[in-house]
């Protein structure tokens, strides 16, 4: 069974940066990618960042330059720096692992407000 936990959620101010972790646990194979999508109410689940086994990325056009997406595949960790925060990056952050069909993890909250 494959578990995926996010954590580093919270409320920051405009401009203020956050740094999302999620740990994934089980039979996890590091070749598939692994992705950070965001939902906000009233809203569909979106793409912000996915990294491939080897490195490549790809980002939301509403996200580059202000986040970065980053993975340890010796801890099975994936990280999302996100930097420049707006009011619009409010949502419930996801972190997915696209092996076997793909796992989510629970969801950790971002709050941008002043």
């Amino acid at each position: 069974q494959v578990q995926l936990v996010e954590s580093g959620g919270g409320l920051v101010q405009p401009g203020g940066s956050l740094r999302l972790s999620c740990a994934a646990s089980g039979s996890i194979s590091t070749i598939y990618p692994m992705g950070w999508y965001r939902q906000a109410p009233g809203n569909q689940r979106e793409l912000v960042a996915l990294i491939t086994s080897t490195g490549s990325t790809n980002y939301a056009d509403s996200v580059k330059g202000r986040f970065t997406i980053s993975r340890d595949n010796a801890k099975n960790m994936v990280f999302l720096q996100m930097n420049s925060l707006k009011p619009e990056d409010t949502a419930v952050y996801y972190c997915k692992w696209y092996g076997s069909g793909g796992y989510w993890g629970q969801g950790t909250q971002v709050t941008v407000s002043s």
